[in-house]
């Protein structure tokens, strides 16, 4: 089996697996925020994680705070931000967010906000310019700036250091959505200087419903679940020890693996020209961007994407054609849409998505099969 869908979630890592097993015998199983031993043990556990995750990431210890996922801390920040926002009134997005972004904001554009969506160009990089002159023509208007570090579905990078600079001189909190970007190549928080950053558990081989929000300065976060305190105040709701346990052991192991980026980026570029040099009419989408090693967004126009993915599913190959929230769709994306892709190459996308630690021989796998699948379906090809 080869399994290509690292983007939409990954297995649990080998590591948390060897873990849980040994963790599962000796226990404890407490509720960490108890005054007894049992609970006392339980939070020495989770807090070691903490100061795990917080190295991992190059955060302080009080600036990582454990919760469900990258759609809670979105929201949380969102929260935390507009709640109290009386005077600005601008939310800047980009036309490639992920839904959890998008939903968000417009959910405050209903209530008074005005989002404003920044262009992407061909290649799938936010229109710096356009930002630019957004900022002269209204920075004292504007409430938040919220634009991914690498995308989802195109895994092209953005250039987010040089938003979260412009933010920085205009006096501008910045919500950066890194759960893409996390994990698959370096990031330190501190010296990115972001106010905040996300991540989510199942996208780095830890337990689902597990996650991270970074905060620069946490004392500021405005809790979206109040409950009984728990996380200093900033997140209600009994923790998820193990979860968070398990976010600790896949951080680590994945900075381990950040060496063979070098190597994964090599085979993937000439995996995409082998197929561009076989089926001269296939797209790379993003091909001449800065992507993330482990990310292949390619089209045949004319072959519906669904059907490749079927094919390659009947090989026990797993891609998805999009992101995960879209994929039941048999339509152009909205990140396709917003690059400017015709519907003949946005119903023909699949995605393939490694890991940091996947053979470099799937990708000549993934040739193989995928050459005689295009050979197959160009013979019924209906559009």
């Amino acid at each position: 089996m080869i399994y290509a869908d690292y983007n939409g979630s990954a297995p649990l890592s080998q590591e948390v697996r060897d873990y849980l097993l040994k963790r599962f015998e000796k226990g404890p199983f407490a509720n960490p925020n108890a005054i007894h031993y049992l609970g006392a043990k339980t939070l020495m556990g989770m807090e070691n994680a903490r100061a795990a995750c917080a190295k991992v990431l190059g955060a302080d210890f009080d600036q990582i705070i454990f919760n469900s996922g990258a759609t809670e801390g979105i929201s949380t920040v969102f929260h935390t931000i507009l709640s109290n926002e009386i005077h600005k009134k601008i939310i800047i997005i980009s036309g490639i967010e992920h839904s959890a972004v998008v939903n968000t904001a417009h959910y405050y554009g209903s209530r008074g906000f005005i989002v404003k969506t920044l262009p992407v160009t061909t290649e799938g990089i936010v229109d710096l310019e356009v930002f630019h002159q957004w900022l002269k023509e209204d920075a004292n208007n504007i409430a938040m700036v919220a634009i991914m570090a690498a995308n989802n579905e195109t895994g092209v990078i953005q250039p987010y250091q040089k938003i979260n600079s412009e933010c920085i001189e205009n006096n501008i909190p910045y919500l950066c959505d890194t759960t893409q970007y996390i994990g698959k190549t370096p990031f330190n928080f501190k010296e990115s200087n972001i106010d905040y950053a996300v991540c989510s558990g199942h996208k780095l081989g830890a337990m689902t419903g597990t996650g991270i929000l970074l905060a620069k300065d946490a004392e500021k976060i405005l809790a979206l679940i109040i409950g009984g305190g728990q996380e200093k105040g900033h997140r209600g709701g009994t923790q998820n020890y193990l979860g968070n346990e398990t976010l600790a052991v896949a951080l680590s192991s994945l900075e381990k693996s950040f060496t063979n980026i070098p190597a994964l980026t090599k085979k993937r570029m000439e995996f995409e020209q082998n197929m561009k040099t076989s089926f001269p009419e296939i797209v790379i989408i993003g091909e001449h961007s800065p992507r993330l090693a482990t990310t292949t967004y390619i089209a045949y126009p004319g072959i519906h994407g669904q059907a490749v993915q079927m094919e390659l599913e009947s090989l026990d190959i797993f891609v998805t054609t999009s992101s995960a929230c879209s994929d039941n769709m048999p339509v152009t994306s909205k990140v396709l849409k917003a690059m400017g892709a015709c519907d003949s190459v946005g119903r023909g996308v699949v995605r393939i998505s490694l890991c940091l630690n996947s053979p470099l021989d799937y990708y000549d796998l993934l040739f193989d099969a995928l050459t005689k699948i295009y050979t197959k379906l160009l013979k019924i090809k209906s559009y």
